[in-house]
């Protein structure tokens, strides 16, 4: 292949744009703030579930309270039935009168201990509304960060777009200087060696695969025409011959 040596100097101009623009593809992608807004996305979602279980812990307690506390008062209804019966003179026999006082112990045991069971979950319902409040002032909290976090990501990627825009406009006007030929095998290239198709020769040493030439190559690079398009013999990329290639 045959291109003039200044169209094969641009391929060093294309090698380093599509070098930065690799780094900044890389950086877009390597973003913290990208890291952070994952952690803070998987943190919420805990933290939703545990409002949610949260949630449900109280609505029980809740149902268990009220029907505890109904207990209570049906007890309650009952010692009041009986004790009105003992007040008020209405039990003539020793043996019901006997019967009736000791119904009316065991209901105030009994009254007792659903009064226990009460503040048993009153204190649990207290517990479960304080996890439920930590969760939430978490939530809020996390809310806060992902919205500052992505605010700096989008000013980084804007950032990062910017110059990435630039770039790819130098690219492409550099790239409408070089033979379609010649362009086409750079960018072949580039696909396969890890996105640099072309590199110079400096002081003997091919700087895309930093191995130095052997005579014989070198030899034959300075036999070649300053048109020829040239090709390393290890890596295969387009050597771009320069001042620098001690030739």
């Amino acid at each position: 292949m045959k291109a003039s040596p200044e169209a094969q100097l641009r391929l060093l101009e294309l090698a380093d744009l599509d070098t930065e623009l690799a780094r900044l593809d890389h950086r877009r992608r390597a973003l913290p703030e990208i890291a952070e807004l994952e952690r803070l996305t998987a943190r919420a979602a805990q933290v939703r579930d545990e409002i949610t279980q949260a949630d449900t812990q109280l609505s029980d307690l809740d149902r268990e309270q009220a029907r505890a506390e109904r207990d209570v008062e049906q007890v309650l209804v009952r010692i009041g039935r009986d004790q009105d019966r003992l007040d008020g003179g209405k039990v003539s026999s020793a043996r019901e009168l006997e019967s009736l006082q000791s119904e009316v112990a065991s209901l105030r045991r009994r009254q007792s201990d659903l009064e226990e069971v009460v503040l048993e979950l009153m204190e649990r319902r207290e517990g479960a509304q304080a996890a439920r409040d930590s969760a939430a002032a978490e939530q809020a909290g996390a809310a806060q960060e992902s919205a500052a976090a992505t605010a700096r990501r989008d000013t980084a990627l804007a950032e990062i777009d910017e110059q990435a825009g630039k770039a790819a406009a130098t690219r492409a006007s550099v790239a409408g200087g070089v033979p379609g030929e010649l362009l086409a095998l750079y960018d072949k290239l580039r696909d396969t060696h890890g996105g640099i198709g072309a590199a110079m020769l400096r002081r003997g040493r091919c700087e895309g695969c930093h191995v130095s030439l052997s005579t014989l190559d070198l030899n034959a690079l300075r036999a070649a025409a300053p048109d020829e398009v040239v090709r390393c013999e290890e890596c295969r990329r387009i050597l771009v011959r320069t001042a620098e290639s001690g030739l």
